[in-house]
């Protein structure tokens, strides 16, 4: 018998953290998390506590729905993490919990829902369809080898690059300012805080290892990049990977090589910590057209999501 009850504070991390490690220990994006890691991102100043449940058959906990709301957006639409164990899939569980999550969107004010399925996971899309979700775009994964970064790729030379200072509140601020103006026309884009930014700097428990590099052009800094390196996964994954967690050029500095420019940097970064590969995200419609930045430099699709929305 399948009972749906909310997470308890203090109780169900554990019970969590299992769920969502047995879910996702066939992705490749994945590496196993502990509650430490669980609790250290619940930190977040944008973190939503609410909305969230677990589905357990006969006692057992084989799923979890997290039914977020961003708190710092004025738009009205939810978010939903799902997560079944692979044994307890196709068995109604899923949308079992996917109704539960919508309920409590709509209960806290929402009017879209969105979620996402890896394009591969062809029963879980055609779940979501049937329940009335519908395509909207898609994001992809994507990888290269770093040790073909090429020489020379037409990178703005003038463009000076130096790295942020931790300690400068001054870079922190410019970091958070120039992260905002350069996503600000990105669908489901809301402000990230300054304190979110430093919280992800100092605090976040994944990219434990990171470095963020801003791009000089007259003495006026017009972008900046972000590259880390997650020792769990690349021992879990047995890789040497490092990811570009972020990437960003002014409006009206683009098409200029800057990008370009701190691209070159940042993979030249992890090469020299020695990493073999390089990662990142990003959505295949993006306004400033990077995927076909990275694909000139060598990056590869490796997965890709569906991203999709319906009416709440």
């Amino acid at each position: 018998m399948l009972n749906i009850r909310r997470f308890v504070k203090g109780v169900d991390e554990s019970l969590w953290v299992d769920v969502l490690n047995a879910a996702r220990k066939e992705r490749e994006d994945w590496r196993a998390i502990t509650v430490e890691d669980l609790l250290a991102d619940a930190k977040r100043p944008s973190f939503d506590f609410e909305g969230r449940f677990i589905g357990e058959l006969d006692g057992k906990a084989v799923g979890v729905v997290h039914a977020k709301v961003d708190k710092s957006s004025e738009e009205k639409k939810g978010f939903i993490h799902l997560d079944v164990v692979p044994e307890f899939r196709s068995c109604g569980i899923e949308p079992a919990l996917i109704e539960t999550a919508l309920g409590e969107l709509k209960a806290r004010g929402m009017t879209i829902a969105q979620t996402w399925a890896d394009l591969s996971e062809r029963e879980r899309i055609e779940l979501l369809k049937d329940l009335q979700f519908r395509h909207v775009r898609v994001f992809s994964i994507m990888e290269m080898e770093v040790a073909e970064l090429p020489q020379s790729f037409g990178e703005n030379k003038q463009v000076a690059v130096r790295p942020l200072r931790k300690e400068l509140e001054d870079d922190i601020r410019l970091l958070n300012w120039l992260g905002n103006e350069s996503y600000k026309e990105d669908l489901d884009y809301s402000p990230i805080t300054l304190e979110e930014t430093r919280h992800f700097l100092f605090c976040d428990p994944y990219l434990k290892e990171k470095e963020v590099f801003f791009a000089v052009l007259i003495d006026e800094s017009v972008g900046y990049i972000g590259v880390g390196i997650d020792e769990k996964y690349n021992l879990e994954k047995k890789v040497q990977a490092g990811e570009v967690f972020a990437i960003g050029v002014l409006k009206a500095h683009r098409r200029k090589g800057i990008g370009v420019r701190l691209m070159v940097h940042g993979l030249e970064r992890l090469r020299a910590k020695g990493m073999t590969k390089a990662i990142l995200g990003v959505e295949d419609d993006n306004t400033t057209q990077a995927m076909r930045l990275y694909e000139k430099l060598g990056f590869s699709v490796k997965k890709r999501e569906s991203i999709l929305e319906r009416e709440v």
